[in-house]
């Protein structure tokens, strides 16, 4: 997954990482909203779920202490990281910020 990883953040376009796990309760409330905006951004962004116990050397590589925790990259460039559950409208100001 790591050398995948890599080369899907080097979109151009931003690039959503949702760092997670099948237990947070805070993930399962982010996915809809993520789900949402991938509907209405269409090609516009991209969306990666990164489950940090079935990955968990790229969770350490981004030093991801607690999830959900949203990164957004942009030609590999970290432009976003926060935890916590992000708004629908936080992630459309986001996008629009790194288009």
């Amino acid at each position: 997954m790591k050398a995948n990883f890599d080369s899907l953040i080097q979109d151009s376009r931003p690039v959503i990482v949702d760092f997670h796990a099948l237990w947070c309760g805070p993930c399962k409330m982010q996915a809809p909203i993520l789900q949402q905006l991938a509907t209405e951004q269409g090609d516009n962004v991209k969306i990666i779920k990164i489950d940090v116990d079935q990955n968990p050397s790229i969770a350490d590589r981004y030093q991801i202490r607690s999830v959900p925790t949203l990164m957004i990259f942009k030609n590999g460039e970290i432009k976003h990281k926060q935890p916590g559950v992000h708004s629908k409208q936080q992630l459309d100001s986001l996008i629009q910020q790194y288009k």
